[in-house]
């Protein structure tokens, strides 16, 4: 194992970008500032509508430019002094220069307009966003490239649209925490002479910093992605890590050794620590593992449990199904008022921390099911008496028609869709309402303020 990176070679002055004078008309769905510059569609990050700016020209293709934002020449009502330095190198918050109330009003509308685009959904209740109550500082969980650029130690965010890293390491997003994570991580790494992995010579060990927060217990987890299996370096890393930050309660080493994009590899070892973070949203305490997914504001995610255990109104004598369960958030809260809870994950690991989350908060009526969501649905038809409660939390890509199908053959009196993307959800809304599911109302959450993302929770019940 090398133990330093090879000398980097001279970086050359890049020549400055061709520009452009532009007038911004909207913001498409990612909040990208939406112009025109000769009959081509331009793209600009960190804009807001009605701004005139100048913009160089990062690409051109045949219809479309990505232009790089140089000096806005007439400012929107809406802007405000962005909390962040590097908000022009990240692009990474698109919405982080709009006040908040603007953002709030752009994600509303990004729902309905996704709505609108369904006849059948026309009756459905839109119902007013819920704000976030800490729009900084909020970001519980960080996935960070590392890199090295010259003699320089990055960990951050790739730049949009490119392998560039930007360093991040003052994030006003992130828990506390995580930066002073970075901040240690960053120094270590330059002190002991760790080799950074480098894409484009596929050598070296350092990949990825992952970061799980416990906001209520002030503690966190981290996991170091190498490129190969490697123990000496990683543990002395972890060791003067969790000295200088007493807070970091365990550390883990991810080993992926592919050539692609995807963050984390199959293997997990743990270096030292416990094997879990321990959390709590609400009044559920969560044990979480490396490689679950939670969300990341620990706040909205407590609304949201809530919102649906009222809007399922469980009795003991009824039951529920939770499909895409994760760690059981969802499922644990319903079990509280439920005579049984269902839940159903396919990744392990995440199944594995549901029960024991369920058994730490003596919640024997909830059990988890690990497998494909469409196969152990179908087997639950036998098993959930019609009448129950069915909740489904898919990822951004929605669900498959055969999952939908599954859920609407139990007969559910009620069923609540989680969605972190509206197009989806409308879409699957629209399969359900075929199906004979009516959409009543929908409650946009802003779980990721200053980003162009907005989570959804939708309320369905039988067509009489």
């Amino acid at each position: 194992m090398r133990k330093s990176a090879p000398k980097p070679r001279a970086k050359t002055k890049r020549a400055p970008l061709p520009t452009m004078d532009l007038e911004i008309r909207e913001l498409n769905e990612d909040g990208l500032g939406v112009a025109g510059y000769q009959n081509k569609e331009v793209l600009v990050a960190g804009v807001l509508p009605g701004e005139k700016v100048v913009a160089g020209i990062q690409h051109e293709g045949q219809r479309r430019i990505v232009g790089r934002l140089l000096k806005v020449v007439e400012k929107s009502p809406q802007r405000t002094p962005s909390p962040c330095r590097m908000a022009r190198s990240c692009q990474g918050c698109s919405l982080i220069s709009m006040k908040y109330r603007g953002q709030l009003d752009f994600k509303e509308q990004k729902v309905r307009d996704s709505l609108a685009r369904y006849r059948q959904l026309n009756q459905a209740k839109l119902q007013p966003i819920w704000a976030a109550k800490h729009p900084l500082g909020y970001r519980t969980n960080a996935k960070l490239v590392i890199e090295r650029d010259r003699k320089q130690i990055k960990i951050g965010l790739y730049r949009r649209g490119s392998h560039e890293a930007v360093d991040i390491s003052d994030c006003p997003l992130h828990h506390p925490l995580i930066n002073q994570i970075v901040a240690v991580v960053k120094s270590e790494i330059e002190k002991l002479g760790i080799y950074v992995y480098n894409p484009r010579t596929r050598r070296g060990l350092l990949r990825y910093l992952l970061v799980k927060v416990s906001p209520a217990m002030n503690k966190a987890m981290v996991t170091f992605v190498t490129a190969e299996k490697e123990y000496r370096q990683l543990t002395h890393l972890a060791k003067w890590l969790k000295k200088k930050v007493p807070e970091v309660i365990s550390v883990h080493q991810n080993i992926n050794a592919s050539e692609g994009n995807v963050v984390m590899g199959r293997e997990t070892l743990r270096l030292i620590g416990p094997p879990d973070l321990i959390d709590q949203v609400g009044d559920i305490r969560l044990r979480i593992a490396p490689t679950s997914f939670f969300q990341v504001n620990n706040e909205q995610a407590a609304r949201i449990y809530e919102l649906v255990r009222r809007w399922a109104g469980l009795s003991k004598d009824e039951s529920a199904v939770d499909l895409y369960c994760g760690i059981g958030g969802i499922a644990l809260n319903l079990a509280k008022d439920a005579g049984r809870v269902i839940g159903i994950e396919v990744v392990e690991d995440a199944v594995r921390n549901a029960r024991e989350n369920a058994r730490m908060n003596e919640l024997g009526n909830c059990t988890f099911q690990a497998g494909d969501a469409a196969e152990l649905v179908h087997d639950l038809a036998a098993e959930l008496p019609p009448g129950s409660v069915a909740v489904v939390n898919p990822p951004r890509s929605g669900c498959e028609e055969e999952v939908l199908s599954a859920l609407a053959e139990l007969a559910p009196r009620t069923l609540i869709y989680v969605s972190c993307n509206p197009e989806t959800l409308a879409r699957d809304l629209d399969i359900l309402q075929r199906l004979g599911y009516v959409t009543e109302e929908v409650q946009p959450v802003d779980m990721f303020p200053q980003t162009p993302h907005v989570e959804s929770v939708a309320r369905l019940v039988p067509r009489s």
